[in-house]
């Protein structure tokens, strides 16, 4: 800090000779004998500071006085606009600080002497305006000795553009790594254990609960509002090298019964019925993004039928859905949360069905008399897990596939409120829209909606 300011000092003062060389009329007006009288009397000042310095003898605090508002006088003649400025503002008067011949910024018999009594940004502002006030009587004695003005001076760079460093460059923590103490006989005798860093994580949830069932009529895998027993589990394997690589790897199994008083032909029925299987291999691209290849797989096991008859709506791999998307995808995991918004502009979709006897293949963008259905287009998913407080958690999956003719939209919401390990209450909320099924009579919309509240014991891994 110090070595900058006594070479800023010994710049300014430079220019300032050179700039005097260049004067061909030596001839002195008050505004230019105030002008070097105070150049001389400042870089005096300045020098006795910077002698101050050599000598350590010297009591008291030696500094150099932070000058900030004289920059002006030490740079080649420069027209700036607070001068003009100062003149056209209604609160000035020509009587204001009168140019005298032996007026300087340290010898005035006013404003100056006690210029470095008052507060910092007073100071400051009074010596701007004794500045401009030498500058303005200036300009009016020499406009042609002005050889910069403002803008020029606002472009200027302290450093050229191939010397500054935008991005540092990161250090590689290995080669700073030495052993503290070098081996130098190593026995044959005995094992030899080396430890490789495990990437790999595991973890699971399993729980088992009774619950309260609210499904729309037009449903698209049927169902009816009733009491039921749930199950489910989910299990996840992931690798993350933390360097480029990740692999993400995520079974869920979900299976619910509901009795159906209001069905005479079957006893029981399904009310929730999944097997979905999702890998994502990812890349990474820069900061939290990853270029992502994702694959999803999901069916049910179950047949499930229309009320009071023998009508099959779905069956096991009726429908068989798999989903290939390429993209990229924005990570980031927080203490309280994580997030994962995946946009893939190429995006796959088939739908198989296995089953000939399913009423209406329409329902899952099959035609009838067909077995599968190809659709090509983009998508986007987002996954969210929020730990709001410790014992609620919010686990959200938001799906968007379009084949810009149609749209397939599906949300899905649970609210895991834990009471302790082994007990909680589970709200799951699941909206869709498809554009692409057939409206009958008893289907007149492209939304559906089912929820599910659930109470019961629940196990983590």
């Amino acid at each position: 800090m110090r070595k900058s300011i006594f070479l800023g000092i010994a710049i300014a003062l430079l220019s300032q000779m050179a700039w005097a060389q260049r004067v061909t009329n030596p001839s002195k007006s008050q505004a230019v004998q105030a002008f070097s009288d105070s150049l001389t009397e400042l870089s005096a000042s300045y020098f006795a500071y910077i002698r101050m310095w050599d000598d350590l003898s010297t009591p008291g605090p030696r500094r150099v006085r932070p000058n900030p508002a004289f920059y002006k006088l030490f740079v080649p003649p420069t027209y700036y606009e607070a001068p003009i400025r100062e003149v056209l503002e209604l609160k000035w008067t020509p009587d204001m600080h009168p140019m005298i011949a032996s007026d300087s910024l340290y010898a005035a018999k006013r404003d100056s002497v006690r210029l470095y009594e008052l507060p910092d940004l007073q100071t400051l502002a009074a010596a701007d305006r004794w500045v401009n006030n030498i500058l303005r009587n200036y300009y009016l004695q020499y406009p042609e000795r002005l050889v910069n003005n403002e803008l020029y001076m606002a472009d200027l760079k302290p450093l050229e553009d191939d010397m500054i460093v935008k991005q540092p460059r990161k250090e590689k923590i290995k080669n700073f790594l030495r052993p503290e103490n070098p081996v130098d006989n190593l026995s044959a005798e005995g094992d030899l254990v080396v430890v490789r860093p495990n990437f790999w994580t595991h973890k699971g949830n399993g729980y088992m609960q009774f619950t309260q069932n609210y499904i729309s009529d037009n449903w698209y895998k049927g169902g009816e509002s009733t009491n039921a027993m749930l199950a489910g589990i989910t299990l996840e394997a992931n690798f993350d090298d933390r360097q480029r690589l990740e692999f993400e790897n995520k079974l869920e199994m979900k299976l619910g019964f509901i009795t159906a008083p209001s069905d005479t032909v079957h006893k029981y029925k399904t009310n929730a019925d999944l097997f979905r299987l999702n890998s994502k291999l990812g890349v990474k691209a820069f900061k939290n993004w990853y270029y992502t290849l994702a694959a999803e797989f999901k069916t049910q096991f179950f047949g499930n039928y229309k009320t009071n008859t023998n009508d099959l709506i779905s069956a096991f791999l009726s429908p068989a859905q798999l989903d290939v998307t390429l993209g990229m995808d924005f990570k980031q995991n927080k203490k309280n949360y994580s997030l994962s918004l995946l946009t893939s502009p190429l995006a796959y979709s088939l739908t198989y069905i296995s089953n000939n006897d399913i009423v209406d293949p329409g329902s899952f963008n099959v035609e009838q008399g067909h077995r599968t259905a190809n659709l090509f287009g983009s998508k986007f998913t987002g996954n969210l897990t929020w730990k709001i407080i410790p014992s609620v958690v919010w686990e959200s999956k938001l799906e968007y596939f379009t084949t810009y003719d149609k749209v397939i939209a599906s949300w899905e919401n649970t609210f895991n409120f834990v009471l302790n390990r082994y007990l909680s209450t589970k709200l799951f909320v699941h909206a869709r829209y498809d554009d692409g099924v057939t409206l009958t009579e008893d289907n007149k919309s492209y939304f559906q909606l089912q929820e599910l509240l659930s109470l019961g014991l629940n196990y983590t891994w």
